[in-house]
């Protein structure tokens, strides 16, 4: 397997899980694993919560999950972190991905509004894959 020396993507930044049950599943991870609330937005069936990990990466749940529903599970992607959103995208795109969501600007948090740049695309194997990058002096 050849190496590239055009290293777009800077790591792993998160897992997003659809929870079935929100607030148990929050809950869980921050009373049973430690891990800790780093922002939060939305109500109802569109609450999403980023659990800090410890290590500087996170656990994105959303409400509203519904077992039946989900064929792809409840984790349903993955973010990587990259200083170039828009390359990332164009990389993936000539490595064979399809892009899903544009690359755009959004305010995520209620609690801390934070500034992110984001873009989504679906890698060979049907997998959803996030290209994400903080832009605001709240970094994630």
């Amino acid at each position: 397997m050849g190496m590239s020396n055009n290293k777009i993507i800077n790591g792993f930044h998160h897992v997003a899980l659809r929870a079935y049950d929100f607030d148990k599943t929050v809950q869980f991870y921050t009373e049973g694993l430690g891990f800790e609330e780093k922002l939060y937005w939305g109500d109802g069936d569109g609450r999403v919560v980023l659990l800090d990990t410890g290590d500087g990466n996170y656990l994105e749940v959303f409400a509203g999950g519904k077992e039946k529903d989900m064929p792809e599970g409840p984790y349903f992607h993955l973010a990587f972190r990259t200083e170039d959103v828009d390359g990332a995208v164009e990389s993936a795109v000539r490595a064979g991905a399809e892009v899903t969501v544009e690359p755009k600007d959004v305010i995520l948090g209620d609690n801390i509004p934070t500034p992110v740049r984001i873009a989504f695309v679906k890698g060979l194997n049907g997998e959803v894959i996030e290209c994400f990058k903080s832009t605001g002096e709240n970094k994630l």
